[in-house]
């Protein structure tokens, strides 16, 4: 499977912004995807994981109530709506699939995620 994220970009404190991540040779529908992030001179970190029907999510402290992860499997994607965005936010964002059983989607190490697309840059400027 191969992912591409898009939809990076320049923005305001408080603004909004949504990601996108295509896969293509092969289907998500059963894999968990996520979102990881990595600020300049940081390391890469979680930023949000959805189970396999899109159900579930889950979230890095930094970002819950902010931040949505949405899937569409019919057209292979994935979605991060982030909202009330902080400067903090300032990253390149990955999206990455990992194979897991149905009903575990609560990963959250980078290293356990297989897949990974070229990342999208956000810059939140203050």
């Amino acid at each position: 499977v191969q992912l591409q994220a898009c939809g990076g970009g320049l923005v305001q404190v408080g603004d909004s912004l949504t990601l996108s991540c295509a896969a293509s040779g092969g289907t998500i529908s059963r894999l968990v995807m996520g979102w990881f992030r990595q600020a300049p001179g940081k390391d890469r970190e979680f930023v949000a994981s959805i189970s396999w029907s899109g159900h579930m999510t889950y979230y890095a402290d930094s970002v819950k109530g902010r931040f949505t992860m949405s899937r569409n499997n019919a057209e292979n994607t994935a979605h991060l709506q982030m909202n009330s965005m902080k400067a903090e936010d300032t990253a390149v964002y990955y999206c990455a699939a990992k194979s897991a059983p149905q009903v575990e989607y609560r990963w959250s190490g980078p290293e356990l995620f297989e897949y990974w697309g070229k990342g999208t840059l956000v810059t939140v400027s203050s």
